[in-house]
């Protein structure tokens, strides 16, 4: 069943889901954004336990769970459930049980975990998380000498190219032009939205991946209007996005009939979702975006004076028919 999120404007702790293809550069970067320069207090968390060195600089293999790290970092291990670990994070960043950590954001790294989904849904279906902290960003590294292979042996890696809000296409040293050129069509006809960044060695500016709020469609559209226009590409992929686009306003009943509808019937195989949306006789867009069948919905800005009115969303999934979902969306429209 879906479930709407709450939308409340609120101060919670930014979060960075960090992602990655094996060996792609996803360790690399995690060190690179612990010593960098970047005035950030970060709490990290990892989902293996045993030893986990950081820059040399942190060694995991006691039995307590959150460690101090002398570049004003914390590591903490999901040995236990996410949820209680960002409980706990939470808990002791306020100083509750007697434990003080001071930290303004949280990232984590999920080594061995190869669909994004289920940490995602975690920012959506519990409460306690929802009221603390807000998902920043899913960014995913590329190995851009190795992601062909990736993609077409694998759904793993298609998934987390799916999931994205940044790529990093990684080791862009190693792979020639028209490689990389060709590794970018691809992954943007998987993922049109998501921020494609060419790196060597996962060396990047920490602003283009912490605090940039690409999580939060309103944020993203504010960002970058045109967000949702696509190019044509084509490629034999089960993981592929759809476009869907409509000028005329839409009934918010049928569109909630419809959402509900396709949710039932295919809210697995649709990973993420976003867009906006023109209803019929509302003076504000209506954001909304998903994972699966979790989803959340909000009245965004006034439409302005002179702007073009036009709906549009975007779906990334496996297997999708798009003239299926077009012609649902074209059904949504008032009469």
């Amino acid at each position: 069943m879906a479930v709407e999120m709450n939308t409340v404007s609120r101060e919670r702790i930014p979060v960075t889901l960090l992602t990655g293809f094996l060996g792609a550069g996803k360790t690399t970067l995690l060190n690179h954004i612990l010593s960098a320069n970047h005035g950030h207090k970060i709490a990290v968390i990892v989902n293996e336990f045993g030893e986990v060195g950081v820059d040399n600089k942190l060694v995991v293999g006691a039995d307590e769970e959150i460690f101090e790290m002398n570049n004003g970092c914390i590591c903490c291990t999901v040995r236990g459930d996410l949820i209680r670990i960002l409980g706990e994070l939470r808990d002791a960043r306020i100083g509750k049980n007697g434990r003080k950590v001071d930290f303004d954001r949280v990232l984590i790294e999920t080594t061995g975990l190869a669909d994004p989904a289920p940490v995602i849904q975690t920012f959506y279906v519990d409460q306690e998380v929802d009221d603390a902290y807000s998902l920043d960003a899913v960014v995913t590294v590329v190995d851009a000498k190795h992601a062909e292979q990736h993609l077409d042996d694998g759904h793993e890696a298609q998934e987390q190219v799916a999931f994205a809000d940044v790529l990093l296409l990684n080791k862009i040293d190693l792979a020639s032009e028209d490689e990389v050129k060709s590794l970018e069509n691809r992954l943007r006809s998987m993922n049109p939205y998501a921020r494609i960044y060419r790196t060597e060695k996962s060396n990047i500016e920490t602003e283009k991946i912490l605090g940039i709020n690409a999580f939060d469609i309103s944020k993203k559209l504010e960002i970058d209007p045109g967000f949702l226009e696509e190019e044509d590409h084509e490629h034999d992929n089960s993981v592929t996005s759809i476009v869907l686009r409509e000028e005329k306003p839409l009934d918010l009943r049928k569109v909630e009939k419809w959402l509900f509808g396709w949710l039932t019937t295919h809210g697995a195989d649709v990973f993420r979702y976003k867009g906006f949306l023109y209803i019929n006789n509302v003076k504000q867009r209506v954001l909304i975006q998903g994972v699966h069948m979790l989803f959340e919905s909000a009245g965004d800005r006034p439409w302005k004076d002179g702007e073009e009115k036009i709906s549009e969303l975007v779906l990334i999934g496996r297997n999708l028919d798009s003239s299926w979902f077009q012609k649902g969306f074209e059904e949504c429209v008032a009469h």
